[in-house]
């Protein structure tokens, strides 16, 4: 089971200064965790961005722990790490994965809904707590007055700008006296968004006359 040219040169780049043994081991160590996700050794290449933290990463107390902590979590069957997804091993269980679920727990959603949240968007598991999750959900709760279970319908809301994006939109529908579910506020274009805004206010307008 060969790497492809990229990865190769990814892994001869970054591994420069490993004795032998520890290159063997780690190599072994990916050989293995292959073996249970949908990209094998010949694929790496397409996580190049994570590919140096993966190679510099200590098998026993870093990508172990995160592999069985996300295995446990339900990144398993059709759910198993792919080659998306393969940075999180990278992540420290203690200090980056259990915080970001405590928080999420936390808010009073049930731990097999933020599982689940987590399964359907992994990217949440890759989001800050301070500087994503916290303004968001201040600012979901406060200003849009919304409802948590919008939240676990749609977690992907946690991966739009709240400046660029989830202000503006959500301010417009509101001077407009509008309300829309947050998939529909932001999972469209800018331009499908004002498309759909200006339709609803030519509605409003024939419906007065």
């Amino acid at each position: 089971m060969g790497l492809e040219i990229s990865a190769s040169a990814a892994f001869s780049t970054c591994t420069l200064s490993f004795s032998p043994p520890t290159l063997i081991q780690t190599y072994t160590q990916f050989s293995i965790f292959a073996q249970h996700c949908r990209n094998p050794i010949s694929r790496f290449s397409k996580v190049d961005n994570s590919m140096p933290r993966l190679l510099v990463s200590d098998p026993e107390t870093r990508l172990k722990p995160s592999f069985e902590f996300l295995t446990q979590l339900g990144f398993s069957g059709p759910n198993r790490l792919t080659s998306q997804t393969t940075m999180l091993l990278v992540s420290s269980v203690e200090f980056t994965l259990i915080p970001k679920i405590e928080y999420l727990v936390g808010l009073g959603l049930e731990y097999d809904d933020v599982r689940n949240m987590v399964l359907r968007s992994p990217g949440l598991l890759t989001f800050s707590v301070e500087n994503n999750y916290k303004p968001k959900v201040e600012y979901f709760l406060k200003e849009m007055n919304g409802n948590l279970e919008e939240i676990k319908s749609f977690p992907q809301y946690f991966s739009f700008s709240l400046e660029r994006k989830i202000k503006p939109r959500h301010r417009l529908l509101m001077e407009h006296g509008f309300s829309v579910s947050l998939s529909d506020m932001l999972k469209v274009s800018d331009g499908e968004f004002n498309a759909r805004l200006i339709e609803r206010r030519l509605r409003m307008v024939e419906d007065k006359s």
